[in-house]
């Protein structure tokens, strides 16, 4: 649980526990307010990826994934809060609504997050002061928890001190470089302190909490993580499809229509690479871990760390193929559009390749297995990057589909009885869970 001072497994009952604030339990799944909350999340993940739409340059792309790694801390402390505590009993509800509340404005205040625009609020500031409002909304739960605990009151003092100081980090890259440097040296100067507030939650929040992290429930955690995979992924096909230009009379072509269809299955063979049997596989793992410490480990490096990657894959995918189709579909423009040219086919494959690779990454963590396809299909796509940069948009898309659907095919076949064994043992405990609910309903209800 990043940021978070974490709980031993003895601990989690045996600290005093109010009714407004209630522990979790091995055994929980996400809640349907964790996904209500996870709404606002997507909203600002897509924020992101309009941002740099609107103006794709170096610069916008390394903002872009600043933003993007203080987004996934507030979103994973809250994936952590939840794990530890019912997000959906007592009071938490109300800080889950204050997170709403202030990720919302935090994406409304991202086009100014770098660069105050003139009329309305300052827009780094608004940043900076719902970013921190997000983390201490967070901490001062956990906060609450070990407030009769001496040495954790004294660990989580520490971490509290971290979003105070990120915040500030955040508020200085506003405020110093116009005044003390020019173009580039200020633009430097800026990026530099997002960069160090984003490494000191990473860093230090790892160093203080590592020694606490329990996870108290390895399905929840598991689950959460996933599920904010396929939103991501759910985002893609936004960004595909969200063209406004269409409502308005743009044609439905053939060069359209095979576009598509390329870009659902594009996301569709990203889906099965993680879900099939990869992320079954790691929360098998995950619960046939028993150590809490080791345990904690392997989710941090799992999901907290790699899982950010595979995000940001997917967002850069998304981001690749957004406006693709009212290009192809405006009269003027070529049937199969323009050439993307590097910045674009470095977005667009360059998304799948980090995914593909941050998926292989988690196989080694967690399984000690390294799965050659996606690796295979990465360098694929690496050598025919030159030819996707020259030829039409469309194509260079097609071509990306080719790849894909040519991995799913050989890493499934070649996958055999282990793929079984998997999918098996999934649906033996999905079948479990649902017949022990049957039972408690039938008792109960």
């Amino acid at each position: 649980m990043p940021g978070a001072p974490g709980w031993e497994t003895a601990g989690v009952g045996s600290g005093r526990w109010s009714r407004g604030v209630r522990p979790g339990a091995p055994g929980s799944r996400a809640t349907r307010l964790e996904l209500f909350y996870d709404l606002v999340f997507v909203f600002a993940f897509l924020d992101v990826t309009t941002l740099t739409a609107y103006y794709p340059s170096a610069v916008n792309l390394c903002r872009c994934l600043l933003v993007l790694g203080l987004l996934w801390w507030c979103w994973t402390g809250f994936a952590g809060l939840g794990n530890a505590v019912r997000a959906d009993q007592g009071v938490l509800p109300m800080v889950g609504f204050v997170t709403v509340a202030a990720t919302f404005l935090l994406a409304l205040s991202m086009p100014g997050a770098f660069v105050d625009r003139p009329g309305g609020l300052n827009g780094p500031l608004v940043f900076a002061s719902c970013y921190f409002l997000v983390r201490a909304s967070q901490l001062a739960v956990f906060g609450w928890v070990v407030r009769d605990d001496p040495v954790r009151r004294r660990r989580w003092a520490l971490l509290a001190l971290l979003p105070v100081v990120a915040a500030t980090l955040l508020v200085a890259a506003a405020l110093v470089p116009p005044r003390i440097a020019h173009g580039g040296t200020a633009t430097a100067l800026q990026l530099s302190l997002w960069a160090a507030a984003l490494l000191l939650e990473y860093v230090a929040g790892v160093s203080l909490g590592g020694a606490y992290w329990v996870v108290v429930s390895a399905g929840h955690w598991a689950e959460r993580h996933a599920l904010m995979v396929l939103i991501a992924l759910g985002e893609s096909i936004i960004a595909l499809g969200l063209g406004s230009r269409f409502i308005t009379g743009l044609p439905l072509t053939w060069p359209v229509v095979i576009a598509a269809v390329t870009g659902i299955t594009i996301a569709a063979t990203l889906w099965w690479a993680y879900f099939d049997t990869l992320a079954l596989a790691v929360e098998q793992a995950l619960h046939r871990t028993r150590d809490p410490v080791v345990r904690a480990r392997l989710a941090r490096d799992a999901y907290t760390y790699l899982h950010l990657p595979i995000i940001t894959g997917v967002i850069f995918f998304a981001l690749g193929i957004k406006d693709l189709l009212v290009e192809a579909a405006e009269p003027g423009s070529p049937a199969w559009g323009e050439p993307l040219g590097t910045f674009w086919i470095l977005v667009l494959y360059g998304g799948v390749g980090l995914y593909l690779l941050s998926l292989v990454a988690c196989g080694v963590r967690v399984l000690r297995v390294l799965r050659w396809p996606p690796v295979l299909a990465v360098a694929v796509l690496v050598l025919v990057s030159p030819l996707a940069v020259r030829i039409a948009a469309l194509h260079a898309l097609v071509l990306l589909g080719v790849v894909c659907v040519a991995l799913v095919v050989v890493e499934t076949r070649g996958e055999g009885r282990g793929r079984h064994r998997v999918r098996q043992l999934a649906l033996a405990e999905q079948q479990a869970a649902e017949a022990e609910a049957s039972r408690w309903r039938g008792e109960h209800l």
